[in-house]
């Protein structure tokens, strides 16, 4: 699983012109998975986002985790942050989990959030044509990837 955590001061989700999802100060989440992540990936994700601490504490240092300063998320599924540009100039997302695979695993990632962490989730819409808007505070971006932080 990829995530991309962007900190951000507001944000929203629209699809066909409708207000899904808002939220004020958090986390923006765009959330990619692949064929071969399981739901220990989503919660190794979840733990590290839940406890990632980017927000200033009162001596201007980022020390704060979301549920400190009474953040939420607007978690939005990625399936792109899978793209192969290696070849030509056409993105190949072969690497994307297919959506019967995929989208349990991303509403499994946004309850465990939602459950165990104690956190305020809005979401757009599976597979939906979505408009995000917001704003990133900081500008504060961090891609979390499992590769990464468990390995292959």
């Amino acid at each position: 699983m990829r995530v991309v955590v962007q900190r951000c001061s507001r944000a929203e989700v629209r699809i066909d012109g409708e207000r899904v999802g808002q939220i004020e100060k958090g986390f923006v989440l765009l959330v990619g998975i692949t064929d071969t992540d399981t739901r220990e990936h989503a919660d190794i994700l979840a733990k590290k986002i839940a406890q990632l601490r980017v927000f200033e504490d009162a001596d201007g240092k980022m020390n704060l985790a979301l549920s400190e300063v009474g953040g939420a998320i607007l978690s939005i599924s990625q399936f792109t942050l899978y793209a192969d540009c290696r070849k030509g100039n056409r993105p190949s997302f072969i690497r994307a989990a297919r959506p019967e695979t995929a989208a349990p695993l991303y509403d499994y990632f946004n309850d465990t959030l939602r459950t165990y962490y104690n956190l305020r989730v809005e979401t757009g819409r599976f597979g939906a044509d979505m408009k995000v808007d917001f704003i990133n505070d900081g500008p504060i971006t961090i891609l979390l990837d499992t590769e990464d932080l468990i390995g292959k």
